[in-house]
């Protein structure tokens, strides 16, 4: 019997990851294609809709001459799921022709509409129904932006033929040649127009933002027959896409955050820290949004979400920007060469997410002195990681009151060792690595995999997570704490001036 294959699509922000994965979730080829983003103005962040998809189609030409090149076979593939970027969208035409450019989940843009809207009846409304905060973050902000700079799109709207997405509607309407419009709640559950409550579009929201006429896709489960595709012929016959997720949930599931108190963090460009609290939403008080963790046919799992908006993307600048170092690899070391630092950076590059949500602020760099060369800033700029997502947790848990039954990492920045070490001394707690880093893309096979009958339940699936790398807390834990306050010290001088 031929082995069963499962292709995960992962569709981020820098770039998109195909992978092909056997029904023991081990990675049997992948493939990779870079996408670039364009700012046409300071703090806007955009994308080719068209270059989108291709990077999608070029990853799954790669990935599959990888594995023909490795087994002269063709892969037996049951199924196929998507991951993407989850706030980034778009509006097309009935004909699939984009109207604009894809507005980056980074993207500022609409800061002057969010404090048109703050401390209004519809911010408290929007965060009842859709566990939200009005903020540039999130893709409706970007959908108002869109509709008061260009009449146009504003005319058409109104029309009805405009159809509105994120990146993993599109996708699924392009790979389908326009014959299937869906997403899934995970998705939906971060355009502010969405009821996490009914699991349905909210028509009030959308006649208070005016945008009645407005196409929006179908919403159902991530696990889910969405349509088959051959990918532009790439494949001899059409696949099922059985799961659509977003990036940072589909994490969840592949780092198998199944139970109440389980909580992972996607170290990426920016950083997501799910904390699962079961079929409960429990609100926050302190700057947490409440989502959908993930969902299936039979079950929607809610969760607490603190959203880093920079995390790798200021180790890139330092690379790309300054010239610090060649390789973001070398980086570890580097900072591992530093006993004593004085140095701290706030990385507000693109603003201030949780707990904070200051998105008005610009970067800065305090505590330098004669004595500090590039290696200072450098292990300023990876300490800045952990602490965030201290921050993050230390609010996350006095919230939810659920305590924390372990934190699972994935991303890019795993791979950095001092970072890895850092969190696991400045949490004072276990920080499990599962050992790869395409997890979101793991995730959205598993969940196809479950739509498709290739396993039979969540309790397969926890097999496969027994092999996971543990960083402990070592000696470093004086050094980072004091590292955290001394973070802590300048980050509230900064929010009080930071501004100005």
């Amino acid at each position: 019997m031929n082995e069963t294959y499962l292709i995960a699509v992962d569709q981020g922000t820098s770039g998109t990851k195909t992978v092909l994965f056997d029904r023991r979730g081990r990675i049997a080829s992948k493939g990779s294609c870079p996408l670039i983003s364009s700012y046409p103005h300071p703090g806007y962040v955009e994308q080719d809709p068209e270059e989108v998809y291709q990077s999608v189609i070029d990853s799954v030409r790669q990935c599959l001459e990888n594995f023909r090149s490795q087994t002269m076979k063709t892969p037996d593939i049951a199924a196929c799921g998507i991951s993407n970027q989850r706030e980034t969208c778009l509006l097309w035409d009935k004909a699939g022709k984009p109207l604009c450019p894809a507005v980056v989940w980074q993207c500022k843009r609409s800061v002057d509409i969010c404090a048109r809207l703050k401390n209004t009846e519809i911010e408290e409304q929007v965060n009842q129904k859709t566990g939200l905060l009005i903020d540039p973050y999130f893709s409706g902000t970007k959908l108002l932006w869109l509709c008061e700079a260009n009449p146009r799109i504003k005319d058409a709207v109104r029309s009805g033929s405009v159809y509105f997405g994120t990146i993993d509607t599109w996708l699924l309407f392009k790979l389908t040649g326009g014959l299937r419009y869906y997403t899934d709640y995970t998705n939906a559950s971060r355009t502010l127009l969405f009821n996490i409550d009914t699991l349905q579009w909210d028509s009030h929201l959308l006649d208070c933002f005016s945008l009645q006429g407005l196409n929006l896709p179908q919403v159902r489960p991530s696990t889910h027959f969405f349509g088959t595709s051959d990918f532009q012929g790439l494949l001899s016959k059409p696949i099922k896409i059985c799961s659509m997720i977003g990036d940072s949930h589909a994490a969840a599931v592949g780092e198998g955050c199944f139970s109440v108190g389980a909580a992972k963090a996607t170290l990426g460009t920016g950083c997501s820290i799910l904390l699962n609290t079961g079929s409960r939403r429990i609100p926050s008080k302190q700057g947490m949004v409440t989502t959908i963790c993930w969902s299936k046919q039979d079950r929607v799992d809610y969760a607490m979400e603190g959203v880093i908006v920079t995390c790798g993307a200021a180790i890139q600048w330092l690379r790309d920007q300054l010239g610090l170092f060649l390789d973001s690899r070398d980086t570890a070391e580097m900072a591992q060469s530093i006993q004593n630092s004085s140095v701290v950076l706030i990385p507000a590059f693109s603003g201030l997410g949780t707990p904070h949500w200051r998105m008005d602020l610009k970067a800065a760099i305090a505590g330098l002195t004669f004595g500090c060369n590039k290696a200072h800033v450098v292990r300023a700029a990876l300490e800045s990681i952990p602490i965030q997502i201290k921050e993050v947790l230390d609010v996350m848990l006095a919230d939810s009151g659920i305590p924390l039954a372990g934190l699972h990492v994935d991303g890019g920045i795993t791979a950095n060792t001092f970072v890895m070490q850092f969190l696991a001394d400045l949490l004072n707690i276990n920080v499990a690595y599962i050992g790869i880093e395409e997890v979101s893309a793991l995730g959205a096979a598993y969940l196809a995999g479950l739509q498709a009958g290739v396993f039979n339940s969540l309790e397969e699936l926890s097999k496969f997570y027994q092999n996971q790398t543990l960083f402990s807390p070592g000696p470093g834990c004086a050094q980072a704490k004091d590292a955290y306050g001394r973070y802590q010290k300048y980050l509230r001088m900064f929010l009080q001036t930071g501004s100005e």
